[in-house]
Order: C-alpha cells, then sequence, then structure tokens
C-alpha cells in the first residue's frame, strides 16, 4: 500500500513532488482564498424556491437591466476614449506625447467613489456650476451622471493596455498595406484595430467588471445596482436575498470572461524581432491641434478637475481644523490594516506561485486558480462570504480587525501573485539545482537563492496590495469592527454627510499614496 501511494504521488506531480511543507502551505492558502466565495455560492443556490421566485419576479430584472445597461455604456464608451487616446499618444505626432503617455494613466490612482464626490461638489444641485444657465438639464445623480463618472476613472484600463500593444505591433504590416494603396484611414480601421483586438478585449473586460463590481460611486450617486442592492441587504440582516443577488452577480461575471475568452479564440498575432523597428509617426495635420484639445480635455475633467476641488476642499479643511487627532487615528488604522495585509500576501503569495511554476500538475494549477477567485469578484461579495464563514465557523474572530485584513488578502492576493510570477520566470530552474546539488535542502534553496532574486517583484506586489487594501470601500464599511474607521471610510461618511473639508484631506492622501506604484508600474511596463 505505502509503495502504491509513493507510485501515485509521484504521478500526480509527473515524476517532480514537492516538498510536504510546501504543498500543505499551498493547500491551505488556496482553500482559505477560495472557501468564502464558494461559500456564498452555496448558500444562494440553498436560499429556496420562494425566495428565487420573490426576487426574479421583483428586483432582479431591474438589477439586471441597470447593471448590465450601464456596464455597456461604460466599456463603449471607455474603449472608443481608450483606443482613440493610445492611438494618438503612441503612433502620431501629438505634441507633447511623451509627458501624455502617463498623465493619461493618472485617473487610475483616483477611485471613482473619489471622483464621484468631486464631480457631485461641481454639478451637484448646489454645486459649483449650478447658477449656469441650463445646469438643470444634467443631473449627476442620474444614468447618465453614473456613466460619466465611471467612464471617465476607468478608460485607462483599455489606454495602457492598447498603449503597450501598439509599442509592440510591427508596422511591416501596415507598411505592406500602404504600399498596396490602402489609405491611413483604411490601414487603421483593416490593420492595427484587428491586431489591437486582443489588447481592446481585455481592456473592455476589465471595464465591465469593474463597473458590475463598483459600489463606491454608484451607492454615492444615489444609483441602485447589484452591488448596492447586497450591501443593503446585508444591512437589512437578509442574508439569504444578499447571498441570491451574489450568485447572479457571480455568473454574470463569469459569464463576461467566458465569452471574452471565447472571441479571443483564433485572434493570436504574432510578430519578429525584426519588425519591433519604429517608423515614422504619422503626422496630424491640421488635425494636431484638436487632437491636442482632446487629449488636454480628457486630462482635465478626469485629472485636474479632481484634484483641484480636492485640493481647494483641502485646504479649507486644514483651515478649520480637519488635521485632528481623530483624522491621523483614521490614516493610522488604513495604515496599519493595509499594511499588515500586504505583509500576509507577500508571505503567502510566494509559496503558492513557486508550487505552480516549479512543481506543474492539476494540483498545482486548481490551487493558483483558487486563490484568484476573491480578485474576480466584488468586494460585497467576499465580505458576505467571510460573514458567513467567521459567523459559522470562526465566531471568536466575527467582527475583529484580524477579519478586515483577511478580507483584504483575500480580495488582493492575486495582485501579489502575478508580480511573484513575472519575477520567478525569470529565475531558471538550474541555479536551483545547483543550489540542491551542493546539498542544501529545498528550504534552504528557496531562501537563499531564488527568494533574494524575487524580492523586487514580492515588494513590488506588496505596494500594489497596500494601495488596494487602502482604497478599498465595501468590504471595510462591512467588515470594519465597531469604532475602527478608516480613510475611505470617513471620505464615504463625511462626504455623504456634505462635510467636503473633512473628506478631502483623506481623498488626497489616498490618491498621492497610490501614485507610487502607478509610476512604478508605468517604469517597467
Amino acid at each position: 500500500m505505502p509503495r502504491t501511494v509513493s507510485a501515485y504521488w509521484l504521478k500526480l506531480w509527473r515524476g517532480n513532488p514537492p516538498g510536504i511543507f510546501l504543498a500543505l502551505l499551498s493547500l491551505v492558502v488556496g482553500c482559505a482564498m477560495f472557501i468564502p466565495v464558494l461559500y456564498v455560492f452555496v448558500r444562494g443556490l440553498q436560499g429556496g424556491t420562494a425566495s428565487w421566485m420573490r426576487l426574479m419576479d421583483t428586483r432582479i430584472p431591474i438589477l439586471l437591466q441597470r447593471s448590465l445597461g450601464l456596464a455597456l455604456v461604460v466599456t463603449v464608451l471607455g474603449v472608443v476614449i481608450g483606443v482613440a487616446a493610445a492611438w494618438l499618444v503612441v503612433r502620431t505626432d501629438l505634441p507633447g506625447k511623451r509627458a501624455w503617455q502617463w498623465l493619461l494613466a493618472l485617473p487610475m490612482v483616483i477611485p471613482p467613489y473619489i471622483g464621484a464626490i468631486t464631480y457631485i461638489i461641481i454639478f451637484g444641485p448646489r454645486g459649483w456650476l449650478h447658477n449656469l444657465p441650463g445646469a438643470h438639464l444634467f443631473s449627476i445623480y442620474s444614468f447618465g451622471g453614473v456613466a460619466l463618472v465611471l467612464t471617465t476613472f476607468t478608460y485607462p484600463y483599455v489606454y495602457l493596455i492598447c498603449s503597450a500593444s501598439l509599442k509592440r505591433m510591427s508596422r511591416s504590416y501596415e507598411e505592406a498595406a500602404q504600399a498596396a494603396g490602402f489609405s491611413r484611414g483604411a490601414v487603421a480601421l483593416r490593420v492595427v484595430l484587428p491586431m489591437l483586438r486582443p489588447a481592446i478585449g481585455a481592456g473592455a473586460l476589465l471595464i465591465a467588471l469593474y463597473v458590475l463590481s463598483d459600489f463606491g460611486a454608484i451607492s454615492i450617486l444615489r444609483y441602485n445596482t447589484f452591488t448596492t442592492a447586497i450591501y443593503y441587504q446585508m444591512g437589512s440582516f437578509d442574508h439569504k436575498a444578499a447571498s441570491i443577488l451574489s450568485v447572479i452577480l457571480v455568473l454574470i461575471s463569469l459569464t463576461l470572461i467566458w465569452l471574452e475568452t471565447k472571441t479571443r479564440q483564433g485572434q493570436k498575432f504574432y510578430v519578429t524581432k525584426g519588425g519591433l523597428a519604429r517608423g515614422a509617426e504619422i503626422p496630424l495635420g491640421i488635425c494636431k491641434w484638436p487632437s491636442f484639445i482632446f487629449i488636454f480635455m480628457l486630462f482635465a475633467v478626469s485629472v485636474l478637475l479632481p484634484l483641484g476641488v480636492l485640493g481647494y476642499w483641502s485646504y479649507t479643511g486644514i483651515v478649520r481644523g480637519a488635521l485632528d487627532q481623530r483624522f491621523f487615528g483614521f490614516a493610522l488604522n488604513s495604515l496599519s490594516t493595509a499594511g499588515i495585509a500586504s505583509i500576509l500576501s507577500m508571505t503567502f503569495a510566494l509559496p503558492v506561485v513557486y508550487l505552480k511554476l516549479r512543481h506543474p500538475s492539476i494540483v498545482s494549477y486548481s490551487l493558483d486558480k483558487m486563490a484568484y477567485a476573491g480578485y474576480a469578484l466584488p468586494g460585497v461579495v467576499v465580505a458576505l462570504g467571510l460573514v458567513f464563514v467567521f459567523s459559522n465557523y470562526l465566531p471568536f474572530l466575527y467582527g475583529s480587525m484580524a477579519m478586515l485584513i483577511i478580507s483584504y488578502v483575500v480580495r488582493f492576493l492575486p495582485q501579489n501573485m502575478q508580480a511573484v510570477e513575472a519575477s520567478l520566470n525569470l529565475v531558471s530552474p538550474r541555479i536551483e539545482e545547483a543550489g540542491r546539488s551542493l546539498g542544501l535542502p529545498p528550504w534552504q534553496t528557496l531562501f537563499k537563492i531564488t527568494l533574494p532574486v524575487v524580492a523586487p517583484g514580492i515588494l513590488a506586489g506588496g505596494a500594489f496590495v497596500f494601495v488596494s487594501a487602502l482604497k478599498e470601500l465595501p468590504a471595510t464599511l462591512l467588515l470594519r469592527p465597531p469604532g475602527l474607521d478608516t480613510l475611505a471610510v470617513r471620505v464615504w461618511i463625511e462626504a455623504g454627510e456634505g462635510f467636503y473639508h473633512a473628506a478631502a484631506p483623506a481623498a488626497l492622501i489616498i490618491i498621492l499614496i497610490s501614485i507610487l506604484p502607478l509610476k512604478w508600474m508605468l517604469s517597467k511596463y
């Protein structure tokens, strides 16, 4: 029997089994990330036919219409703006193009719920522009207002991915099309756009998933979607309805991922090393300055306007004494919870990724995908799953800071895993094999040889987790212990009560801290 078990173990790992400690640690991490999401799904399916039918007849059709309609409009607008901006910045003689390459990425550091607050201050019923003629024709508290805010702060998903693709795209195909007599417009439509299809699809999927998962901006702008409905159902302790709505939202997200994957099949393009030489910039001619105005206005409404509003109200808040002891307490709460979550993520990401890359098998692949479960889902769904798990099986931790930190790790561990995987792929397995041939056990090889090489990637991933946890709103609202408020929570509460001078300093700090990892990412890619 032991020999049979040993043979099966070797076959399971394709003759390259990991150490027991590495396998068990990765198993614990993968299951811990996946169980809350799985538990929500199971509880939703067990909600009962009566509850499902009641929601199907009342709330679900309206929520489907609102959520999918908003996701569709924001995605289309984000794709149009992102592709146009990427093409102008990368391929044309746009004035100041080097500066625009990173300036147009800055909206990513402004959480949409903070952007929504600044737009309310400007366009709201008592905003700065409410006395202008025709101002009453547009309401920020409407479908159009929500679409405007979300588009403004999500188009960089498409812009960044398409910019990277355009920089790496071979010019030989375009030159061949021009030699065949195609105009520049025809080349863009029939050559460039089809080759950008994978990048556009990836960016569009990110926008759609973000819109479906957003809670902060949508709740501040008083627009009801699945995320707000789940949040308010949990607030009224109707966990059965919340779990059913969560199942629907999970299925929608999985369907979008599946559709994007299916449509991308057969859409692969390859370039040779010699085809990457840069060609001449496309002259814009009489369209140069209109294009510059378009880019500048895009930057103004997505960066200058929000930062200007926050700067004004932050100055007002400082004058009024907003930076008091309570404020620094909120900042300490944010930094401590996000910092601990970042450290835990850096600790747990390495074993899962190492197992996947150095010991490939169905087990390591499955554990890797399980660890990604929380990242693809809204924060309210992850929070609901943790409420179920902790209230039933870990009641001594229910309502504690530990529960909040665990939610951050479940949500953002994949960010660290992506950075670790990128770094570990650059380390040849032969280096580790040489260490073991010199008598080092596997754990010493990992710590003395592999870890020093991948440390920059681990730290970079930890920085992304730190910033994401700092900005996280729905999970923090639902899971924070009584009396523990973070900067993100105070922004949401103070702005909801109209105390913009108290909300602005916290919002500005979140944005300034978020710039650091974005700068690192742009320097690398």
